[in-house]
């Protein structure tokens, strides 16, 4: 007989309104009402000031078939190296981070002698959907001590992505604070023109048929993989998928239901970096009401080991994650 994950599709949950009740606080009021410790204050902040330079980077960037660029001092530089800058320059310029790690050179880089937390980030996600107007994204996780390695998921003080599409919002999780959040960078040329506004709290990811599949060649030799396609499909699920992972994934907290999955097989491997994506991504999530998963366990419980530590990765509600370790598990990947 059909397993009950297999067999039961998700029964229409109505979003739950009141994990999006917005403080309408700036970023900075908000910090210090929920009584972030200040070092990790300053941190943040020097990631959200980055990230408000990468978004108006972005958006007056040009492009052509290859890559888009913009100005940096008297350079040209493709946009994800300009946004790897940019971070690294407000990381310094915060005084409080011992050590940073980019994707975009993978290595701990030290920072600030005596500095109280290390940051490991993707600067620009999505970057080579940047010239077709897609959403992209920034994402970062932020751990105490001066090490990003040796350490989980679980470890992190702090961690978030911003969505660079028609609006620019940054989506947060701070140890110690319940839930998500989401900060709105106002951008009307009005009084609090540049500030980050907090917008939505979320706390609850609901049940519903909505989906967004990644690495879909491993269904071609990871049969559960396939096996989870087809439930979708049979199922009527949404396809809400752009390619964008910080988009795709975000929407689960925003729409407060659905589920992203990027499985991996023999011949497509996984690609997700655990210590830039994967646990980031799943700080934020299961604060936010949601579940992750490897395919048999949080992602936050894997131990980072090195920097090109790679996982498969499955973000959702509760009985969605589960029915990824049923259906699609490691099983490919022994």
């Amino acid at each position: 007989p059909a397993s009950r994950a297999a067999r039961a599709a998700p029964r229409a949950a109505p979003r739950a309104t009141p994990s999006m009740v917005a403080t309408g606080e700036p970023l900075e009021d908000w910090l210090l009402s929920n009584n972030v410790e200040p070092n990790l204050q300053k941190a943040l902040r020097g990631m959200f000031t980055a990230c408000k330079e990468i978004a108006y980077k972005i958006r007056t960037a040009s492009c052509n078939k290859m890559e888009c660029f913009n100005d940096f001092g008297d350079e040209q530089l493709a946009i994800d190296l300009l946004a790897d800058k940019l971070i690294f320059e407000n990381l310094e310029a915060s005084g409080v981070v011992a050590t940073a790690s980019s994707e975009e050179v993978p290595v701990e880089k030290p920072i600030t002698t005596g500095g109280s937390y290390s940051v490991a980030f993707d600067p620009l996600d999505g970057s080579s959907i940047i010239d077709t107007n897609f959403a992209v994204g920034t994402i970062f996780g932020i751990w105490p001590g001066d090490k990003l390695t040796g350490v989980t998921g679980r470890d992190q003080a702090a961690s978030g992505l911003s969505v660079f599409g028609p609006r620019t919002t940054m989506s947060l999780a701070v140890k110690g604070v319940e839930g998500a959040h989401e900060f709105l960078l106002i951008d009307d040329f009005s009084g609090r023109h540049g500030s980050w506004i907090h917008t939505a709290a979320f706390h609850v990811v609901n049940e519903g048929k909505l989906f967004a599949p990644g690495n879909l060649r491993a269904a071609q030799d990871n049969p559960g993989y396939q096996k989870l396609l087809d439930f979708y499909f049979k199922e009527k699920y949404q396809l809400r998928y752009t390619g964008g992972m910080v988009p795709d994934v975000n929407q689960i907290l925003v729409k407060g239901k659905g589920v992203f999955c990027n499985p991996a097989s023999p011949s497509a491997k996984a690609k997700l970096r655990l210590l830039y994506e994967v646990a980031p991504i799943g700080f934020l999530m299961e604060a936010g009401g949601a579940k992750s998963s490897d395919g048999e366990k949080s992602v936050l419980d894997i131990m980072i080991t090195s920097t090109d530590n790679r996982s498969q990765v499955c973000y959702g509600s509760k009985d969605e994650v589960a029915r990824f370790e049923e259906m699609v598990g490691v099983k490919a990947l022994v």
